[in-house]
């Protein structure tokens, strides 16, 4: 089941967070990675500005996604399965979710260009790269967009 989280939903989603993004860490052999670094203090303050949706399983929240939109695009973020229900088409459903949210704007995500199954995912949801931006020798992410 997919709907807005709730307030009292945030530590858990931090802790998927932490959980589900071990596997982008272990791309770069580094812990070093913003969404491993978000305090629960920062995840308020985006509860406030963005729409957080979660995924449950037999009440345990098992994937989330958030978005924003500013200026006539949505900004998607956060994208998030727990690695045991990975492979199973929960982060589709969950983008489409989070894009029912916001019908008929263009959406914009981005991922590091190592997250070669992230690419796959968002090009079967109908997203193309329209930027790359490298942030060092190491991370380069691309940008995608769908209109």
């Amino acid at each position: 089941m997919i709907e807005r989280a709730l307030y009292s939903d945030l530590p858990e989603i931090l802790s998927l967070q932490y959980l589900a993004y071990q596997s982008e860490a272990a791309l770069f052999g580094s812990r070093d990675i913003p969404p491993l670094k978000q305090t629960l203090e920062e995840l308020s303050d985006e509860y406030r500005s963005h729409i957080i949706l979660k995924m449950t399983s037999e009440d345990k929240i098992i994937g989330s996604v958030r978005a924003k939109e500013q200026d006539g695009t949505v900004y998607i973020g956060k994208l998030m399965v727990h690695p045991d229900y990975r492979g199973k088409g929960y982060g589709s459903a969950l983008l489409s979710a989070v894009e029912s949210c916001f019908p008929g704007k263009r959406y914009e995500l981005f991922t590091s260009t190592r997250s070669i199954a992230n690419i796959r995912l968002y090009e079967r949801m109908g997203y193309t790269i329209f930027d790359r931006r490298a942030v060092n020798d190491e991370l380069v992410f691309v940008y995608m967009e769908k209109c």
